[in-house]
């Protein structure tokens, strides 16, 4: 069963949430300080954090900035400020979804289960496990990405629009497109969402130039197939 671990200083949160997440088969465990919580991530092997903004010791965007050192775990956010910036920051930083509090707990469920299953997606044959570009090596099954033989850290959602991608070099994917494929039940996220992490895979990817805008269309990969290095 998948094990989420909720960060959040709300103490009569976790009991109701947890009773509520086990209907659906998912295991929540829970941290009321970014410290605490830091220190299970690190002794436990989780498979989503949820992960509130308005926190003691420091914000939920300071600490997803601290997990993203060391981790590529999905991170859900949550905030009780509704504002648009809130959740484009969450993003920059590399959370992988934003929920508004109050929140359903069915919609909270919805999104753990569609980044879970894109955790486990694989968007070629599976007979085609290694994509290798000039300078770029994609390994589909290990989620592993090798730029110049060296690797590359990305998030999970980072790494699931470059398999996108690259599944298809040069195919013009628009922003509905992508959105589709990453957030999947999401109708309300909104473009800019791709935009954010088309800039933050682009800088993890430098010096190599190889996800093109086009005007009006959306993004491809302009890359020739060939060796990695």
């Amino acid at each position: 069963m998948p094990r989420i671990l909720l960060i959040d200083d709300d103490e009569h949160l976790a009991a109701p949430l947890a009773a509520y997440l086990a209907r659906f088969e998912l295991v929540l465990e829970s941290a009321t300080r970014p410290s605490a919580g830091l220190a299970l991530l690190r002794a436990t092997a989780y498979d989503a954090v949820i992960l509130d903004v308005m926190l003691p010791e420091m914000d939920g965007f300071a600490l997803c900035r601290e997990i993203r050192k060391e981790s590529d775990i999905p991170i859900v956010m949550l905030t009780a400020r509704g504002d648009v910036m809130d959740r484009v920051v969450g993003l920059e930083l590399g959370a992988d979804d934003y929920l508004p509090k109050p929140f359903e707990p069915r919609e909270l469920v919805a999104r753990l289960q569609t980044i879970l299953r894109r955790q486990r997606a694989v968007p070629v044959p599976a007979q085609n496990q290694r994509l290798v570009f000039q300078g770029l090596a994609i390994h589909l099954e290990t989620r592993e990405v090798m730029k110049h033989g060296l690797p590359v850290e990305l998030t999970g959602t980072e790494f699931e629009l470059l398999a996108l991608l690259a599944a298809e070099p040069g195919k013009v994917f628009s922003r509905d497109d992508i959105l589709n494929h990453l957030r999947g039940h999401e109708a309300d996220l909104y473009t800019r969402a791709v935009d954010i992490v088309v800039s933050r895979l682009r800088k993890k990817l430098e010096p190599l130039d190889c996800i093109k805008t086009l005007r009006n269309a959306g993004y491809a990969l302009a890359m020739g197939r060939g060796e990695a290095r």
